[in-house]
């Protein structure tokens, strides 16, 4: 029993990082799900957007922000699953579930909460103490102002095939965005932990 324990211990040290916590990659899966989530979204394409060209709006991606460097490690970190998140809350609702082929609406969602799932590991050692601070900083509220547009967008529309359609396609540009930042992220160190 003894033998057991002390193993766990030996376990338990070696998956911590230098910096005292557990350390927080972006693996290649992270970016592989992403690939996967934007396939889906293109196939679930069901309408021409040349049908529904009277339909089109400017949502005001903030790409800038999203793809440039005008963000710090925490502040990208925190953008990025904001995004996720509020991409997965679109598609998970009763609304879409009547757009949306099943199976892949399905997929795209269990896709996108996969991905909300690694970060989920990262969020509490990258933001710490931050996170009441991060979650009122104009990046943040950038990004909900964006997806609010979104969602009155379809309601305004009442949820409409065509709606629907310049929706999913805004959704691909947004999560090729977040790929772009999630790159970005690894390029900046895979290692959330490191500052």
């Amino acid at each position: 029993m003894a033998f057991l324990l002390s193993l766990l211990m030996a376990l338990v040290l070696v998956s911590y990082g230098p910096g005292g916590s557990l350390g927080c990659y972006l693996s290649r899966k992270l970016m592989l799900d992403a690939r996967e989530n934007l396939r889906l979204l293109d196939r679930m394409n069901r309408l021409s957007p040349h049908s529904c060209l009277q339909d089109r709006k400017d949502f005001g991606l903030p790409q800038e922000m999203v793809e440039g460097d005008q963000l710090q490690k925490d502040q990208a970190f925190s953008v990025l699953y904001e995004m996720l998140q509020q991409s997965f809350n679109v598609f998970h609702t009763e609304h879409s579930s009547a757009a949306w082929n099943t199976t892949l609406l399905e997929q795209l969602c269990t896709g996108l909460q996969q991905q909300l799932d690694h970060l989920d590991t990262c969020r509490g050692p990258v933001m710490g103490e931050k996170d009441s601070e991060l979650g009122k900083m104009d990046p943040i509220v950038t990004v909900k102002k964006y997806f609010q547009g979104i969602h009155d967008y379809l309601q305004e529309k009442g949820y409409s095939d065509c709606a629907w359609e310049i929706v999913r396609v805004e959704m691909m540009r947004a999560l090729t965005s977040s790929t772009t930042l999630q790159k970005r992220l690894t390029k900046m160190g895979g290692d959330l932990n490191s500052p």
